[in-house]
């Protein structure tokens, strides 16, 4: 990263912390998708819709009809999708959708056939669980904010860092925040923000973290059981490894936080992703190495 990149960065952080506590109307009303993995029913994305909606947002929701975490940026290729519209969930001028598949499934059915035309942004959440790390390749809340940036629209995953509480309003408030400065300073459509919010008052936020994406890894446990008809099966459980360092050949700046260190310490954290996953540094080495170019390995 050069220094104008880190000084950009900077930036940045201090105006959205200046923001953190404004609920100000949006300076213009922004067109939004909203989508997520937890279901239609989740308290996190009726409290984001709905938040966004009072303060002016033209808000579409489209989420799968029931918990879809962990599916990745699975399709549903080899059944049809259905959608149905949802009355008497959401705030009144939100327009929501029942979606009968996959988080990434929603976003593209929204884009390309529920909505009269593109959104200002996809919004993914408020996820009930923290989005860290190595996690991100799993999460279906990530997933579906990826399939926003796949289809050339700047997106933005929310998570609240915890399994228990479900006091989404700190992380729907801070959302609202952001997206008033974003709509007078518009993300590059090439920008995904994965943002994870500690499981505290706004009183105890330590500040804004702009972060590198962590390591988050388990100690896997498959529990085997044994079901009324004698078939096994196994449920998948483990205990997670946090904050493994990335190795010595990705080169990323130390003095920049990971995300699940921000979290621990009470920060909330904004990750910028991207769906490329060349390993650029790998790519020179294999040059390098000429493979596939000595004698008798040509094909």
């Amino acid at each position: 990263m050069s220094g104008v990149d880190g000084l950009r960065i900077y930036q940045f952080q201090i105006r959205i912390e200046q923001r953190l506590l404004s609920l100000a109307v949006a300076s213009y009303p922004m067109k939004l998708l909203i989508s997520n993995d937890d279901g239609i029913f989740a308290l996190g994305v009726r409290t984001l819709a709905n938040t966004l909606a009072e303060a002016g947002h033209n808000v579409t929701v489209v989420c799968p009809d029931r918990e879809r975490s962990a599916t990745g940026h699975g399709l549903t290729l080899h059944e049809p999708i259905r959608a149905e519209v949802i009355d008497n969930i959401f705030h009144p001028k939100v327009t929501a959708w029942s979606c009968s598949g996959t988080p990434s499934d929603c976003v593209k059915l929204a884009l390309w056939a529920l909505m009269d035309s593109a959104p200002d942004l996809v919004l993914s959440g408020i996820n009930h669980g923290s989005n860290l790390g190595t996690d991100v390749l799993y999460s279906g809340t990530v997933s579906a904010a990826m399939e926003g940036l796949i289809g050339g629209i700047p997106s933005i995953a929310f998570s609240l860092a915890t399994y228990t509480s479900k006091e989404f309003q700190v992380a729907a408030s801070f959302a609202k925040t952001l997206l008033n400065q974003l709509s007078e300073q518009p993300l590059p459509k090439t920008t995904l923000l994965n943002v994870n919010v500690p499981p505290v008052k706004v009183s105890d936020i330590a500040g804004i973290a702009i972060t590198r994406q962590g390591v988050r890894r388990y100690i896997e446990n498959f529990e085997k059981r044994v079901d009324p008809r004698g078939k096994i099966y196994y449920w998948l459980a483990g205990e997670v490894i946090e904050d493994i360092e990335q190795p010595d050949h990705i080169h990323l700046p130390q003095d920049i936080p990971t995300d699940v260190q921000a979290i621990r310490d009470n920060y909330i954290s904004i990750t910028p992703l991207q769906y490329n996953l060349t390993d650029t540094a790998r790519v020179y080495h294999l040059q390098q190495l000429k493979l596939g170019q000595d004698e008798g390995c040509s094909p």
